[in-house]
C-alpha cells in the first residue's frame, strides 16, 4: 500500500509542474484523495461490503468533487488533474498511466444490467469536460479533446474531436514542402495544431490546397506547350493573395 502510495505521488510529479514538494501533494491534490479513498472503497465493494463502499465514496466526493464508484476498476499511476466535476460509473474500467481532467465524464447510456461504461487503456488522455458514454473500449495511448462527446470504439494511438466525437488517427506520412509552399502562397497556417490533436477542417483545407497544388502544375505545364506553339503567347499574371484577406479565419488573432 505505501509503495502504490509513493508510485501515485510520482506520477503527479511526472504530469503536473506545479507540484512542488511530496507533502503538498498529499495534501492538496484532490484527485489524489479521491483516488486513495476509492482504492479503500473498491477493496470493501469486493468484500461484499457494499453499503460502507458507497458511503466512503460519497463521502470522498462530497470531500473532493470527483465521483468514483466503488465497483470502478482503475490501474496504476491514475492522475486526475484539478477532478472537479469529474464522474466515473460503477463498471468503468481504467489502464495504467491514465490522465483525466476535470468535468470528465465516463458514463453509461443503458439502464440494464452488466457492462454499461467506458473501458480505457493504457497511457489515455481525456480532456476537459469530456463526455465518454457506453460500453465501448478507447484504445491505448489515445487521446479526447476537451468537449469532446465519444459514443463510439476509439482505436489504439488516436484522437477524438468534436460532438459527436469523431476519430483522427496520427498521420504516419511527413507533410509535404508543396503543401506547405501553397499554404503560405495563400496565407493560411494551421495555427496552433499538432499531429498530436490534428483539426478536421485543417484537414480538409490542406486536402484542398492538395488538389489546387496539382492544378496549378498542370496549368504550368499547359502554358509552356502554348508557348512553343506560339513564341507571342504571354503568360498573364495572376492577381497575388495577401495574407490579411485571411485574417478573419486566422486562429492566432
Amino acid at each position: 500500500m505505501l509503495a502504490q502510495l509513493k508510485e501515485d505521488i510520482r506520477s503527479v510529479f511526472h504530469r503536473d509542474p506545479a507540484a512542488r514538494n511530496a507533502f503538498e501533494v498529499l495534501t492538496c491534490y484532490p484527485g489524489l484523495h479521491a483516488l486513495l479513498a476509492h482504492r479503500i472503497s473498491h477493496w470493501l465493494w469486493k468484500k461484499g461490503l457494499k453499503w460502507l463502499a458507497r458511503f466512503l465514496s460519497t463521502f470522498s466526493r462530497w470531500m473532493t468533487g470527483i465521483e468514483i464508484h466503488p465497483g470502478a476498476k482503475i490501474g496504476r499511476r491514475f492522475f486526475i488533474d484539478h477532478g472537479m466535476g469529474v464522474v466515473i460509473g460503477e463498471t468503468a474500467e481504467i489502464g495504467d498511466d491514465v490522465t483525466l481532467y476535470q468535468g470528465v465524464t465516463l458514463g453509461g447510456t443503458s439502464w440494464n444490467a452488466g457492462k454499461r461504461h467506458p473501458t480505457l487503456g493504457n497511457g489515455v488522455v481525456v480532456g476537459a469536460g469530456a463526455k465518454i458514454l457506453g460500453p465501448f473500449t478507447v484504445g491505448d495511448n489515445s487521446k479526447v479533446g476537451s468537449n469532446a462527446v465519444v459514443t463510439k470504439e476509439v482505436p489504439p494511438n488516436a484522437t477524438v474531436v468534436g460532438i459527436p466525437g469523431r476519430v483522427i488517427v496520427k498521420k504516419t506520412e511527413p507533410e509535404s514542402d508543396r503543401r506547405k509552399a501553397m499554404e503560405e502562397k495563400m496565407g493560411f497556417d494551421a495555427y496552433g495544431l499538432s499531429e498530436e490533436m490534428p483539426d478536421p477542417v485543417a484537414r480538409s483545407i490542406r486536402a484542398m490546397l492538395d488538389h489546387m497544388q496539382a492544378v496549378d502544375d498542370r496549368l504550368e505545364s499547359m502554358c509552356k506547350c502554348l508557348h512553343k506553339l506560339d513564341v507571342e503567347y504571354r503568360n498573364g499574371e495572376l492577381p497575388p493573395l495577401k495574407s490579411e484577406d485571411f485574417e478573419c479565419v486566422r486562429e492566432d488573432k
